[in-house]
């Protein structure tokens, strides 16, 4: 592997000569830009902007904006002045518990390989001393023209280093955490542990980048080479909206037993329910059949058996609507009758619902003798 950096640890007074190696790649698959009429690549071009001409590489230079506007121009020999002692050292400054460090700093990785023959044993006594010790060495380095923080950690055989980012670079999780109080239940945990427990653990290797599979098979299709690819069924696309988180839980825990060739059985964990909804279970299951209250019954005693009981009216009284009901309802259509009278009879008071009763019945008993023809006289 080609080297990026040389230069030495610097471990007390020890001097340990290395090379600073790239530990990751990215295999990720880059597009060009292309211009789609003739499918021409597009191509970025350096422009000054006073000029409008292309520069060359060797006419390009740094420099500092300010917020002015006004560009404040640097040289490498000013940044070659700088005092950067950690310029071609990595000086460790202490060692820590690896657990003491917030995986949010870690940044990229590389491997410190030894320079040469003289640079193994102490390369060697430093990854042993790591080794011992379970710890992780805090160092110093400058790369690329700024100085950064790293951790060096034994690797196999072979000294590691992440970069780190410094701790003023970590953002606060501040306002990032839900802000709706949510109560979690204990048997949303147990089922939450289970799941946990039916998934076990991973070989990370054997992990791979499906969009990148995909995004190969595309291209090697588009070239001319026919690739049968697996669609998936349809309703298998996630919804992204879970209802009901219990058996959400339930189903994966499931699943996830299915996927391992295990007997597929959840306990189900039992929901309380209210006193409220089993007394109105209890009521909706009587409401369906049965002999409604006879004429000679009391109001409300149809029990499970009728509709229901009569509801009281505001203050304490039965509304005489509902008495009128339960004497003239009979065993079958009395209990419609019934169950229609008791909910106006709920929704006014008792003296209301009298006065419209009295007054119903008065209605009704014009219309009837209205209804009845006259006798006519004779001369």
């Amino acid at each position: 592997m080609r080297s990026i950096w040389n230069g030495a640890i610097s471990f007390g007074l020890v001097s340990i000569p290395i090379k600073l190696v790239n530990a990751t790649e990215n295999h990720s698959i880059s597009f060009r830009q292309i211009h789609l009429a003739d499918g021409g690549r597009v191509r970025y071009r350096k422009v000054c902007e006073l000029e409008g001409e292309e520069i060359p590489a060797a006419e390009i230079g740094k420099g500092y904006e300010e917020p002015d506007g006004s560009i404040i121009p640097i040289t490498d020999e000013d940044l070659a002045q700088l005092p950067l002692p950690t310029a071609k050292t990595i000086e460790i400054v202490s060692f820590v518990p690896a657990s003491e460090i917030d995986p949010l700093q870690m940044d990229a990785a590389y491997y410190l390989a030894a320079n040469g023959v003289s640079a193994a044993k102490p390369y060697t006594l430093l990854r042993e001393a790591l080794k011992r010790s379970e710890r992780v060495a805090i160092a110093k380095f400058a790369l690329r023209g700024r100085e950064r923080l790293g951790m060096l950690r034994v690797v196999d055989e072979v000294i590691a280093m992440h970069g780190l980012l410094w701790p003023d670079e970590i953002r606060s999780p501040e306002g990032v955490a839900p802000e709706t109080k949510v109560t979690v239940r204990e048997a949303e945990l147990d089922l939450a542990d289970a799941l946990m427990a039916t998934l076990g653990e991973v070989d990370v290797s054997s992990l791979h980048d499906d969009y990148r599979e995909a995004v190969e098979a595309m291209l090697a299709a588009k070239s001319g080479e026919a690739i049968e690819r697996e669609m998936p069924e349809a309703g298998e696309a996630a919804t992204g909206q879970v209802i009901d988180l219990m058996a959400a839980l339930e189903r994966s825990v499931r699943a996830a037993k299915e996927s391992r060739g295990e007997a597929a059985e959840v306990t189900p964990i039992a929901r309380k329910r209210g006193a409220a909804g089993a007394a109105g279970s209890r009521s909706k299951a009587g409401s369906g059949g049965g002999a409604g209250a006879g004429a000679g019954a009391k109001p409300g005693s149809g029990g499970r058996g009728g509709a229901g009981a009569a509801p009281k009216a505001v203050g304490g009284k039965k509304s005489t609507a509902a008495k009128s009901g339960a004497g003239a309802s009979g065993s079958g259509g009395g209990s419609a009758a019934k169950k229609t009278t008791s909910a106006k009879s709920t929704a006014s008071s008792g003296a209301a619902a009298k006065k419209k009763s009295t007054a119903a019945a008065g209605g009704a008993a014009a219309k009837k003798k209205s209804a009845t023809p006259r006798k006519r006289t004779s001369a």
